[in-house]
């Protein structure tokens, strides 16, 4: 499969380094970084980018102007801001100049990772379906090494996840986001322990914004996935 190549635009190193680490993270993706407005520019004009991830304040532009000055080149390419302004009324401008969502940093990097895959939708999904559902090396570890742990908890785990999920479910019917987040909050370690990386991804994006139906729907995606894929050994 073809690599995603993201454009990020950011300014502050620390930050830059980040998040390119955090995309990179991603299956299947390249991240093309750039400094400012101008660098940003030439970048799209020698690459084609499939998402541009750009910050509300850089030196030579604002969000809003580059975002306008790139869609000159490429108006079909969607984009995510990433800023550390709090005022509504510049979010909110933000949003009308056309960005798919506005992120404030800091963020964590499973709220980035679900932002992209809301944004890139069916294209992600794909590469993203060619990743591990089950980590061995990551169970294994958090276990010191421990094969036999390791399949034990899988299957608690396995044997648990539907009911699980089915209360996530229900405290999302019932408009409930406290119960959504103590049933996910006990899904999180347990993720990590026997591995399921890409579910504990999906468990992190909902508990950050539990009334998002399309998280909740990632979520439902995860749990079923890793119920087809359970591991042998």
């Amino acid at each position: 499969m073809n690599p995603i190549r993201l454009l990020l635009v950011e300014d502050d190193a620390v930050s830059r380094g980040f998040l390119t680490l955090a995309l990179q993270s991603m299956p299947a993706t390249v991240v093309d970084t750039a400094n400012d407005g101008a660098q940003a520019i030439a970048q799209s004009r020698e690459q084609s980018h499939a998402l541009w991830l750009l910050d509300a304040n850089l030196p030579d532009a604002s969000g809003e102007q580059l975002l306008a000055s790139l869609r000159e080149l490429r108006p079909e390419i969607p984009a995510l801001c990433l800023t550390a302004e709090v005022q509504p009324e510049r979010l909110d401008r933000l949003r009308a100049a056309g960005f798919a969502e506005v992120l404030q940093k800091p963020l964590a990097m499973a709220t980035l990772h679900a932002a992209v895959r809301r944004v890139l939708g069916g294209r992600h999904q794909a590469a993203h379906a060619d990743s591990m559902v089950w980590d061995d090396a990551q169970a294994l570890q958090a276990l010191g090494g421990n094969m036999a742990a390791m399949q034990a908890m899988r299957g608690l785990f396995i044997a648990e996840l539907p009911v699980q999920c089915n209360a996530v479910l229900q405290a999302i019917a019932a408009g409930d986001t406290g119960a959504v987040r103590a049933e996910l909050h006990r899904l999180k370690a347990s993720c990590g322990f026997v591995g399921s990386l890409r579910l504990l991804d999906a468990v992190r994006a909902l508990s950050d914004a539990p009334d998002d139906s399309r998280r909740a729907e990632q979520f439902q995606a995860e749990v079923a996935a890793a119920l087809a894929a359970q591991p042998r050994h």
